[in-house]
């Protein structure tokens, strides 16, 4: 029997409620970092469509060991910052790519270090590793699992699956049977570990698992430590959470299944569906109703109750939410406001606006922590966000072993880029968490990596401060930063209006409205992500400015333009949910920049910063809205400004 596993405390900690603005969306640091750093990278399957701005709001922060082949004598630790699969994890570390050849299908990942206990597949949550585990990872020529357990699949936390163990040796008539697709390479270790959503039964456990044979049948697990007391493949995996089994087979199983698909024709009449609604709904995605007619039942009505009466609070939810002909409406209003996106920003001479003011966004390194971006203030000050620096910061410095570097003009991949570095001053010249934005001061040696003679002096580009404008209400927007820590990007997009964010939302989730389970998750996942603060009569819903956007892991602290070429908001945050191969966000908002720039200039004047203050004033006079946070701090200090 496989040892007790302690696993992983509940990792919903991670989704708690925050404020928008305070949700991480650090990627980690890309490999290769000027002058040969090495730092860990966020494989392109975790990141997804480069997707995440709560990716580590919350706290999913756990590590574990790798080691390849069990006579190595080296670990390798695993540092585990979002929800992803385990061999998601374990290709975050470069490591990896020198080890590791074959294809998932062909990997086997053995759980603890004792002498071949058990093993777990390739797709396991790595919520249910529990924190300072070993995985022994080992390869085989044949192919070891099918890969539908890596699709389409929402990572949960740890209490919402049952971890159960399947021993290699079965129980009952399975003595002359294969159970598994690749027996001889199973067969040297003890047990098989698996998992299941609450909800789902047995058998959908074990086809989504891909090591098991498709044809098991009619099976049942026989509990080890009772054997006499048995669970039918249709019942759910809810109790079977810790506990170990043997797959027991029918009697005469070719021959009752030969009579089972003789009778399928009536299934309907015997009580019995060729293939289970739920299964087909959540090993292919489809709808329900699309589900309904592959498993040959005609009575959409009745399961499409049955699924209601489950699940009241996700009913109401959803009649509230996709009433009437709400979506078509917002659709239709969406391609009037794309026609506004495209005709703004399709215009020659905006576009070589806004490239010529791209110069002065960077890319911001925080070495072996995480990635993000940045743009220059003024001088050599940059504006990025707070929560790149997440438990790096002690008062208003960072920690000593924490170095940042800002990288201008990575424009063109590898090996083609020819960008320059400013490594950053310790202390922050401003540092706020509740706004989410930190202002660095950039040692004035600008680099090159690999440069061997001695380079040219390289200066900052020029600041876009003096470039800030009111935070509009609706309209265009533009954000450009840098994915994924890749080259830089631009994205055009429109505001989402206050009134309208709860439509948009909808919109977003409509695709899934057939998906019960799927809806029921992504509406958890955001809910307790404090997606509620931005919506109408929330606690930060005047405070931000909304919209759309591909631009999620390392675009962090990018700024937001409107049409006009001004600087409006600062990228903060989106409210994400992840499958095992992307990431996805229902709505990504930004602190507006005037805010942030009022309380810069009252952090200033707490902090006495006398000669600080008269450069910032300099720098602002020749814009109308920064001269106005001076006039209202001078009228009266303490009554905040409307930058709205």
């Amino acid at each position: 029997m496989p040892p007790k596993k302690k696993m992983t405390k509940d990792i919903r900690f991670f989704f708690k409620k925050t404020d928008p603005g305070s949700s991480s969306s650090c990627s980690s640091t890309e490999s290769t970092q000027p002058g040969g750093a090495a730092a860990s990278q966020m494989p392109a399957d975790c990141r997804g469509k480069v997707k995440e701005e709560n990716g580590r709001d919350g706290g999913h922060s756990h590590q574990f060991t790798v080691k390849f082949g069990r006579f190595d004598r080296k670990e390798y630790t695993i540092n585990c910052h979002q929800p992803c699969t385990v061999i998601e994890a374990i290709k975050s570390d470069e490591i990896y790519k020198e080890k590791i050849k074959s294809a998932d299908e062909n990997i086997i990942i053995q759980l603890g270090k004792e002498d071949k206990e058990c093993i777990i597949a390739t797709h396991f949550p790595c919520s249910c590793i529990t924190d300072g585990e070993c995985l022994i990872i080992s390869c085989k020529p044949e192919k070891i699992e099918e890969s539908r357990g890596r699709q389409y699949k929402i990572i949960h936390p740890r209490d919402r699956y049952s971890v159960f163990y399947i021993d290699r040796e079965g129980g009952v008539n399975t003595k002359s049977k294969e159970l598994f697709r690749n027996s001889q390479a199973v067969k040297q270790f003890k047990a098989l570990c698996v998992y299941g959503e609450k909800g789902m039964t047995v058998e959908e456990a074990l086809k989504r698992d891909g090591r098991f044979i498709d044809d098991l049948g009619k099976f049942r697990l026989s509990d080890n430590e009772n054997p006499n007391i048995f669970t039918d493949c249709t019942q759910r995996v809810d109790k079977l959470d810790e506990k170990s089994f043997k797959i027991c087979l029918p009697l005469n199983k070719r021959k009752s299944d030969e009579k089972e698909n003789e009778g399928a024709s009536n299934n309907l009449q015997t009580g019995h569906e060729t293939r289970p609604v739920l299964d087909i709904v959540e090993q292919s995605g489809v709808s329900v109703k699309r589900a309904v007619k592959k498993s040959g039942s005609d009575n959409t009505d009745e399961i499409y109750e049955i699924l209601r009466q489950q699940f009241p609070d996700l009913k109401k939810w959803m009649e509230e939410r996709f009433s009437g002909d709400s979506y078509q409406k917002e659709v239709t209003l969406r391609k009037e406001n794309f026609g506004k996106i495209q005709q703004s920003f399709s215009e020659v001479h905006r576009i070589r606006k806004l490239l010529k003011l791209g110069e002065s966004i960077c890319k911001v390194v925080v070495k072996d922590v995480c990635q993000g971006s940045g743009f220059v203030l003024f001088d050599n000050l940059i504006l990025t966000n707070a929560h790149l620096f997440k438990d790096h910061v002690d008062e208003q410095k960072m920690q000593v072993d924490v170095d940042v570097l800002a990288l201008f003009d990575y424009d063109e991949p590898e090996p083609h880029t020819n960008y320059y570095y400013f490594s950053s001053k310790k202390t922050f010249i401003d540092f706020d968490e509740k706004l989410d934005y930190a202002i660095l001061e950039l040692n004035r040696d600008g680099q090159k990596p690999n440069q061997k003679q001695k380079p040219k002096k390289i200066k900052v580009p020029p600041g876009l401060m003096n470039k800030f404008g009111p935070l509009p209400q609706n309209g265009e927007a533009c954000i450009i930063g840098h994915p994924a820590g890749g080259v830089k990007k631009m994205d055009p997009t429109c505001i989402i209006e206050k009134e309208k964010r709860v439509q948009a939302i909808n919109n977003h989730l409509y695709p899934y409205k057939d998906r019960l389970f799927t809806i029921m998750s992504i509406k958890q996942v955001i809910t307790d992500q404090g997606i509620e603060n931005i919506m109408m009569g929330g606690k930060t819903a005047d405070k931000v400015v909304t919209y759309d956007t591909f631009m999620y892991h390392g675009s962090s602290g990018s700024p937001v333009f409107d049409a006009l070429g001004r600087v409006f908001g600062l990228h903060s945050a989106g409210f994400t949910y992840g499958f095992s191969n992307h990431t996805e966000s229902v709505i990504e908002c930004a602190h507006p920049l005037l805010t942030i720039f009022e309380n810069f200039v009252s952090n200033l004047k707490k902090k006495g910063e006398e000669e600080l203050l008269k450069t910032v004033q300099k720098e602002a006079k020749e814009n109308q809205y920064l001269k106005e946070v001076f006039k209202a701090e001078q009228a009266d200090p303490e009554e905040p400004m409307e930058t709205n």
